[in-house]
């Protein structure tokens, strides 16, 4: 049966499995008509030995390479020359996936393993002609997917297969090999811009996140906005509000303070009084909840108690929320209470902030300063990961330098403008 085709509109042969006209001069045809492909399988335990032939399995198969230092295996010589002999690897071969999620994973063999085998979950792809340059272009072919796409079966337990038959008849464009080698390198060409590229706004995203870092390490050390003389110093607020208020010699971050500026303990300054709400109590109502979970999206959920199922932290609208758990220190959230006549409440995940002494956006820049972070990070206790916390007992001691008023405003003022101009420019660069 003849499965050569030369373009969609010869139908006298499988008209059905055409899925685009090819440009004069090329062909549609099977896999197994121009390449060897076979599946490997899996031997006993009593096959694996210390050292012998690489035993290449899926895991090995990272970024559409073969990294066979991670996590190698071997079998014996003789189990390679037998049983797997159909499955043999060598430079140059293709081996592809046939058991996913996720489908498309695709590397060569390369030189560093003279020969290897593989198991069931890949096949083998050696072109009979060409194996070099075809093997390159079926690479860049069956990793567009839609080949690939357009035959996977359901397997058990969600699994998604090929078969080895499936893969056999696998369409294929066929094109000249010159021109095989013409598309391979201009893929290669335009492969290379793009990583460049990628590597370019990798480092500009970078550069764009210790700017913005640079920049709250100028505004909390009094370098971002000049001192007005004029401006209410900061210690005859702090002693309005509290009338015994002393500074706090205890400055933590390197320099004499602004002129206006003062000091005083996270503690000292904190007035918010902790209470809580047992949503568990009211099912039907609905709450404005802030968790840690939800803080990239930007806005809180809105949430009956039946759907929260743990008593949560009462909190009112411009209160700062510290995340104490780590690697999300970093995440501090103003509360909006968008809606007054809903309850707003607060996992118990966060600290909770609220002074008259600081603008609670100010209090919110000054708290993802590189220089509180860093304290933050040198008082977390716990087991590791998710369980490691900022102890409440230490943050209390940490110093807050604090402007003016006044300067506060132009501080927050300032630098949402410079941020604001560098999350456009990171926009952009997506």
């Amino acid at each position: 049966m003849n499965r050569w085709k030369t373009s969609a509109s010869d139908t006298s042969h499988y008209p059905k499995e055409v899925p685009f006209e090819v440009p004069k001069g090329w062909v549609w045809c099977r896999l197994e008509d121009i390449a060897y492909v076979a599946s490997g399988s899996t031997p006993d335990k009593a096959s694996f030995v210390q050292e012998g032939i690489p035993y290449i399995k899926m895991f090995n198969v990272r970024d559409q390479q073969i990294d066979f230092e991670y996590c190698p295996q071997y079998i014996k010589p003789e189990i390679h020359y037998g049983k797997l002999r159909r499955s043999i690897l060598y430079p140059g071969d293709l081996i592809m996936n046939i058991v996913g999620p996720p489908l498309g994973k695709l590397a060569i063999i390369p030189c560093s393993l003279p020969e290897s085998n593989t198991n069931q979950a890949a096949v083998v792809i050696r072109p009979f002609l060409y194996k070099t340059v075809i093997n390159r272009y079926l690479f860049y072919y069956l990793e567009e997917m839609s080949e690939i796409n357009s035959i996977a079966t359901k397997g058990s337990a969600g699994q998604v297969n090929i078969s080895l038959t499936q893969s056999q008849l696998m369409r294929i464009s066929l094109p000249p090999i010159n021109e095989q080698q013409r598309i391979v390198d201009s893929i290669e060409k335009w492969m290379d811009v793009v990583t460049s590229i990628e590597c370019g706004l990798s480092e500009i995203s970078k550069n764009i996140k210790e700017t913005k870092a640079r920049i709250l390490d100028l505004a909390i050390h009094g370098k971002l906005v000049p001192q007005d003389p004029s401006d209410e110093p900061a210690i005859e607020l702090l002693k309005r509000i509290n009338p015994d208020f002393k500074p706090s010699d205890n400055l933590h971050y390197g320099d004499v303070l602004p002129e206006g500026w003062s000091c005083a303990t996270y503690g000292s300054l904190n007035q918010h009084i902790n209470k809580s709400e047992n949503p568990m109590l009211s099912l039907d109502e609905t709450y404005e909840l802030y968790s840690v979970p939800i803080y990239e999206n930007g806005m809180p959920e809105f949430i009956t108690g039946k759907e929260i199922g743990s008593t949560k932290q009462i909190v009112s609208r411009d209160d700062v929320l510290l995340c104490k758990i780590n690697p999300h220190l970093n995440r501090v959230w103003v509360v909006a209470h968008y809606h007054p006549e809903l309850k707003c409440i607060a996992s118990s995940e966060w600290h909770i902030f609220h002074s008259a002494a600081l603008l609670s956006e100010y209090a919110r820049l000054f708290f993802m300063s590189n220089d509180f972070r860093k304290l933050m990070l040198s008082n977390v206790s716990g087991v590791g990961g998710s369980l490691m916390r900022a102890r409440s007992s230490a943050i209390e001691s940490y110093p807050i330098w604090i402007p003016p008023l006044d300067e506060q405003s132009k501080i927050v003022d300032v630098v949402n403008t410079y941020f604001e101009v560098l999350d456009k420019i990171e926009e952009g660069l997506k």
